[in-house]
């Protein structure tokens, strides 16, 4: 049976109502029809918890960590077995306990440092009788978990960080990782945080301020990955079209938080692009004059992709349209190699494109006559040259596009509304006047009905 409806207006009874939203009211829940849900859940639990037949509770997603490993690689676990003693931990003064060097790494049924004897038999720290040392490893995870916290405090020989050095640099900014890491790493790096912090160690209980998922490279829909068995070397498209049209290409191929799939054609079109750029950039040289730019098309173009690179790498994390951006600049400039601002685009397209193509952009900076672009500042966008006259105003009905409006550039928010009621594109979608309308200025005008 139903329970909740939308704030506004009344669900399809015969349907599952799963279009959730904040305002959505109980229903069929006797005395308590009519709250908010957020609110009426809460009243309905207080009585539960007054009749004596339930209370709150917070349930978790508690798993069980698999700590220890049959493998070389990894920390020693710090104890041995003593058929007196029993478990016995490795005394202080005689941390940390350092991995010998064997021959054979595999396990073959058993821990690879099983077979370092002198290494294992030692006599135990309580009694000095025979014993023998945990030859199972930690997890790799228990040292990235906290590895990030030793780089503040590198050189420190007395313990593994100084609380003043870890509480200034941390938490990190930003965690950039697979969403792999998200439901693996990212759970052991804040369990372990939570310790330290509960023993004083450090003064924050989250390691991450930020999280962004990266997607995955594919191939046929599927992950490329060495156990899928799928792996492609970057060794000879590196060969064939340079390291800097690679570069380019991965981070071209979509958006970075989504899955892409890798294609030969794709590598192919940005080899062409790079060796365009090449050639542009030195009809500019040969061409252009020397001087400041003008306020002129290509000025302004030049400007407004400066502006859309910042924003997409810097907010969005938006590559691939930074580098289309780019891409139109360059289509740009193509037309009037030789105009007074042409030489400001050049370097503005070399300069934006540095971070992913090095080595071209490099190359193609001392041809424009500059020297150590990797020392120069990210270009600015001149806040002046990035009005317009006119602008284009979307309007849409309901949240569907329907028109499209070009309109002076500081067009009042009344104005934009009489001319998008005026569209004869938006009345036909119109039955009577508008419920209300949303303005959001210099991009949209959203005609509710």
């Amino acid at each position: 049976r139903r329970v909740v409806r939308p704030a506004e207006g009344e669900a399809d009874e015969a349907e599952p109502y799963l279009a959730h939203t904040e305002g959505e009211v109980l229903v069929n829940s006797g005395e308590f029809d009519g709250l908010p849900a957020p609110e009426g859940g809460r009243r309905i639990v207080e009585r539960l918890e007054a009749e004596g037949s339930g209370r709150p509770a917070v349930n978790f997603r508690i798993r069980d960590w698999g700590f220890s490993r049959q493998r070389y690689w990894g920390c020693p676990i710090p104890v041995v077995y003593c058929d007196v003693c029993g478990i016995v931990p490795v005394p202080d003064e005689q941390l940390p306990v350092l991995l010998p060097d064997i021959e054979d790494y595999k396990p073959k049924g058993r821990p690879p440092l099983a077979q370092a004897e002198e290494w294992v038999n030692v006599p135990c720290p309580a009694c000095e009788a025979p014993a023998r040392r945990e030859t199972e490893t930690m997890d790799t995870f228990v040292d990235s978990s906290w590895y990030f916290l030793r780089y503040c405090d590198p050189w420190n020989d007395e313990a593994p960080f100084e609380r003043a050095a870890v509480d200034y640099w941390n938490p990190i900014d930003l965690y950039i990782g697979g969403v792999d890491h998200a439901t693996v790493h990212m759970i052991y790096a804040r369990f372990w945080m939570k310790v330290l912090n509960d023993l004083g160690l450090i003064g924050f209980r989250e390691p991450f301020a930020r999280f962004y998922s990266n997607g995955w490279v594919t191939l046929g829909n599927v992950k490329i990955s060495k156990r899928a068995g799928n792996a492609i070397g970057p060794e000879q498209f590196v060969e064939m079209h340079g390291a800097d049209a690679c570069r380019l290409n991965i981070l071209f191929l979509g958006p970075a938080n989504e899955d892409m799939e890798w294609t030969e054609s794709s590598i192919e079109g940005m080899a062409r692009f790079v060796r365009r750029l090449w050639r542009v950039a030195l009809e500019v040289c040969e061409l252009a004059p020397e001087g400041e730019p003008v306020d002129d098309a290509l000025a302004r173009k030049a400007h407004a992709t400066i502006a859309k690179v910042t924003d997409d790498v810097g907010r969005r994390f938006a590559f691939n349209t930074a580098i289309a951006a780019v891409m139109e600049l360059v289509n740009e400039l193509s037309r009037d190699t030789g105009g007074r601002s042409a030489r400001f685009a050049a370097e503005t397209a070399v300069s934006l494109l540095q971070p992913y193509a090095p080595h071209v952009t490099e190359e193609l900076w001392e041809r424009l006559g500059r020297s150590r672009l990797w020392t120069q500042p990210w270009p600015a966008a001149d806040a002046a040259l990035l009005e317009h006259e006119t602008i284009e105003i979307a309007v849409q009905v309901n949240g569907k596009l329907r028109d499209r409006l070009h309109v002076p550039a500081g067009t009042s928010d009344d104005e934009l509304i009489a001319l998008a009621l005026a569209s004869e594109r938006v009345r036909a979608h119109m039955n009577g006047d508008p419920r209300r309308t949303i303005v959001v200025p210099g991009r949209l005008v959203n005609v509710v009905v």
